[in-house]
């Protein structure tokens, strides 16, 4: 059964999330969507209020660009907010938008070799190992989590090329696929996740999280139909948002998702 969720995209007010998140869980939506866009809203401060606001909804963060943010400080939010949110976080990394990341004096010279290297300092942070690491960017020394989660969140990585799609393959739990990825796209992109998942020895399949942007406010079934086909071409989980001159106000979205659309989903 695919997971259904909506999007908080970052181009929204803050104030305007506690109504969306509380509207998401009462009308039945699973999961609710956080991106962290320069220069517009924190994914750590917005995943712990909206976790706070709610008793039931899981919350994704898609992404955390790693250029911003040392591995160590990363693996610390995480694992507070898994500890205080036992079950409820899916936390997503990526290398950020380059531009962007120059914008700060962030921008990695081989940001693929960055994304790897944060990834697998990361994983096995939250597991609870002492970590060292001496490689082209991320360099630790002896670095434990006093308090590491007993539930550790998957770590998720966003990936488009074929090489960043091995990478997540390789050392995430799931992959994040963009809003322009088309279900073609998504069959596509899982012999490559599978090839990384192979390459490194790791069992078992990968999350697939895909964010699929709906235009204006089409039927209930229209848009169950299009999750349908991304369910069946892989994806475990399809984050919703509206774009659009007719897209109605996000927490009228939300209901829609959660009591319309759910359902129709879940058959």
């Amino acid at each position: 059964m695919v997971n259904l969720g909506v999007i908080f995209p970052p181009d929204r007010p803050p104030e305007e999330l506690r109504e969306v998140a509380q509207q998401a869980e009462r009308s039945g939506v699973a999961e609710l969507w956080l991106w962290e866009d320069c220069f517009a809203e924190s994914g750590i401060a917005t995943a712990a209020a909206v976790l706070a606001w709610t008793q039931r909804l899981r919350v994704g963060i898609g992404l955390l660009p790693v250029p911003l943010r040392n591995v160590a400080l990363t693996a610390m939010e995480l694992a507070t907010l898994a500890r205080l949110f036992p079950g409820r976080l899916s936390p997503g990394i990526g290398h950020g938008v380059l531009d962007w990341m120059g914008q700060v004096g962030a921008r990695a010279q081989s940001p693929l070799t960055l994304l790897g290297e944060y990834a697998t300092a990361l994983r096995e942070l939250l597991r609870g190992a002492t970590v060292n690491a001496a490689g082209r960017y991320v360099r630790l020394e002896d670095v434990t989590l006093a308090w590491p989660p007993e539930a550790v969140p998957p770590l998720l990585v966003g990936a488009v090329g074929p090489r960043t799609l091995e990478l997540a393959g390789s050392t995430g739990d799931g992959v994040i696929l963009t809003g322009e990825t088309s279900v073609e796209q998504l069959a596509a992109a899982l012999p490559r996740i599978r090839a990384g998942r192979d390459g490194a020895g790791r069992t078992g399949e990968a999350e697939v999280v895909v964010f699929h942007a709906v235009e204006g406010a089409p039927p209930a079934g229209e848009v169950a139909a299009t999750v349908a086909r991304y369910a069946a071409a892989g994806a475990t989980t399809v984050a919703l948002h509206s774009v659009g001159e007719s897209a109605p106000p996000l927490r009228e979205f939300a209901g829609f998702v959660g009591s319309e659309v759910s359902p129709l989903v879940r058959g």
